[in-house]
């Protein structure tokens, strides 16, 4: 029997250039990293609303998505591909940022609220579920509430760039443990780093 890990990747973002470095668009960052990292592209499919890329790691299919509906939408892209691929929430990972994470940090959960994240929002509400599991890429809180919308529709530092980057080197690290549905040793690997 198929061990039940992830076979979708959705990294949530908001397409266009002007928004490519943002901070809200680390989501997209990871999973672009992952396609690249296994010499794959991503292709516009116009039904699933967003890009796709298949990628086939270590004889296990799985599929990313970056939507290109903006943020608030994401959930349209998301249900759509999960449909069609018959994949269950929580065969689902969505990589998004968290601002309640200091920057460079990963942390890996299965279910929950959305904390205000409307990507998030958007995603329970189309699957009906809030079963699938969450890589919250830190990008920390600006002090301010009234701050938030332009943080994270800002660019990131040089510096909290890298420390991103890093970070999600480290989440690539543990994708063979997320195939296998070893969700765990998954977690116990990505949070014992600092």
């Amino acid at each position: 029997m198929e061990a039940a890990g992830i076979r979708l990747i959705v990294g949530l973002g908001n397409p266009g250039p002007e928004y490519a470095i943002t901070r809200h668009n680390v989501g997209f960052w990871f999973v672009d990293a992952l396609a690249s990292a296994h010499g794959q592209s991503f292709r516009a499919e116009s039904k699933f609303h967003g890009e796709l890329c298949r990628l086939v790691v270590g004889g296990t299919d799985l599929r990313l998505l970056k939507p290109s509906t903006y943020m608030n939408r994401s959930g349209q892209s998301v249900a759509a591909v999960a449909r069609y691929f018959e994949i269950p929430p929580d065969r689902v990972l969505i990589a998004h940022d968290e601002l309640d994470l200091p920057v460079g940090t990963v942390r890996l959960k299965q279910g929950g609220g959305h904390a205000g994240h409307n990507g998030l929002r958007d995603t329970i509400n189309a699957l009906g579920s809030r079963d699938f599991w969450r890589l919250r890429i830190g990008i920390a809180h600006p002090g301010d509430r009234t701050l938030v919308t332009g943080y994270v529709l800002g660019r990131a530092s040089r510096d909290d760039a890298e420390r991103v980057l890093d970070a999600l080197r480290d989440a690539d690290g543990v994708l063979g443990d997320l195939l296998d549905g070893r969700f765990q040793i998954a977690m116990n690997r990505l949070h014992s780093r600092s």
